[in-house]
């Protein structure tokens, strides 16, 4: 009888090892590919940002209350501010090929929005009020006085609204490729709150991140979505997007989870059609989306003007610069 208690006290002890050395194995297993994942993000990170194509000594900074604020000025003449798109790749290098022609009329502004370029990537939930907040206050701060605007893509509707809460700061406004009204309106959907927090995780959302911003995405969207003609790609442009991407590390992730979950959309139909600014839309006519988005805002608002630009899509200033600073200096100057 003692034998076979024996036998069983022996036989709970090892199946309780066997037990404990399968977690051990899974845990190191487990600490082994988070150490590797993490490993890797590094050194994409660094490998990304290595060649500083985006690199600008004129780069100022302007301390607001969540975080510095990256911006440059040149020219002379009435001011311009120029606004890029609110994604985790762009930066004020969008406007690039165009800043010095513009800032031979105007006082040319460009600015990296908060979680963008070379701006701070703090850990907060971004959100349109926060973006129509840093606009104004950048131009009660750094310009001091009534400004035209030019903004692409989903910076568009922050810049009507901003324009809405302050109209007297705002002189012009054009908006290039602006993001629909009926698109700009899509809320936060009931598990927004958890995709964001997988997508703010240390190391499985910074993989994720750069699984969804990585160059063969950024490089399929110059060609397919932004431009007319691949031809007409500039050669360091999706490098430099790629790069853009991923300055400040793993902190460019978190305007990813803002936007991938709709915290930075915005309601602006009453204030398209109540603003009394002169609007204008610029785009390119490759870009077959827009007509029906010109419909959209022309509906709310009839008074707003808008051009095509031949042989271009998306962004304009990037594919047909000459002519979009034409374009961009006959409705700012207009009376």
């Amino acid at each position: 009888e003692f034998r076979r208690v024996l036998f069983r006290s022996c036989s709970g002890m090892e199946i309780a090892m066997n037990k404990w050395k399968k977690l051990g194995l899974a845990a190191g297993m487990g600490t082994a590919a988070f150490t590797t994942a993490h490993i890797i993000n590094q050194c994409i990170f660094q490998a990304a940002v290595s060649d500083k194509i985006t690199e600008n000594k004129s780069i100022l900074k302007y301390k607001w209350r969540l975080g510095n604020v990256a911006y440059t000025v040149c020219g002379k003449g009435s001011p311009l501010l120029l606004i890029h798109d609110l994604k985790p790749e762009s930066s004020s290098y969008e406007w690039k090929r165009v800043v010095k022609a513009l800032a031979k009329k105007h006082t040319v502004y460009t600015i990296d929005l908060l979680g963008c370029g070379y701006s701070d990537k703090p850990n907060i939930t971004y959100t349109a009020y926060m973006y129509t907040q840093l606009l104004n206050d950048f131009i009660v701060n750094v310009i001091a006085r009534r400004v035209s605007v030019a903004a692409t893509g989903q910076s568009a509707p922050l810049t009507i609204m901003a324009a809405y809460n302050n109209p007297y700061l705002f002189d012009k406004i054009v908006l290039v490729s602006p993001e629909g009204i009926r698109h700009a309106m899509i809320n936060p959907g009931k598990h927004s709150n958890i995709r964001k927090m997988l997508l703010n995780t240390p190391v499985l959302g910074t993989m994720l991140y750069n699984i969804f911003v990585n160059r063969h995405e950024i490089n399929r969207k110059f060609t397919n979505e932004l431009f007319a003609y691949q031809n007409m790609i500039p050669r360091e442009t999706c490098k430099a997007y790629h790069e853009t991407a991923h300055l400040g590390g793993a902190s460019a992730k978190y305007l990813f989870a803002s936007t991938q979950c709709h915290y930075t959309t915005a309601s602006i139909s009453r204030a398209v059609s109540q603003l009394d600014n002169c609007i204008y839309i610029v785009s390119g006519d490759k870009n077959t989306d827009m007509r029906a988005v010109i419909k959209e805002y022309t509906d709310l608002n009839p008074a707003i003007e808008t051009y095509l630009i031949p042989n271009a899509k998306v962004l304009p200033q990037i594919e047909q610069p000459e002519e979009f600073v034409n374009t961009l200096n006959i409705y700012i100057n207009q009376i």
